[in-house]
């Protein structure tokens, strides 16, 4: 239960940092612990194929999802928006 509740906080505190970054990004908080979450997958994939790699820990998750939620949010933009 702890480690969910951690996955939460870490995806909500990426996703605001990222629609931070990003200009027009933020989708409230559950949008952007979402976007956090999705973000630290996709990071957790991309990343290590890159040879970037972060510390162990909070701080370091933080880092890696907040980069994968900017990937996101910057593939977003990229896509018109339906009117």
């Amino acid at each position: 239960m702890i480690g969910i509740v951690v996955w939460i906080v870490v995806g909500a505190v990426a996703g605001w940092i990222a629609g931070l970054i990003v200009a027009g990004g933020g989708f409230g908080f559950v949008g952007n612990a979402v976007l956090g979450i999705v973000g630290a997958a996709v990071a957790g994939f991309v990343l290590p194929r890159l040879g970037f790699g972060f510390g162990v820990g909070i701080v370091g998750e933080i880092i890696r999802a907040t980069i994968g939620s900017v990937i996101i949010l910057v593939l977003l933009s990229l896509v018109p928006r339906l009117r």
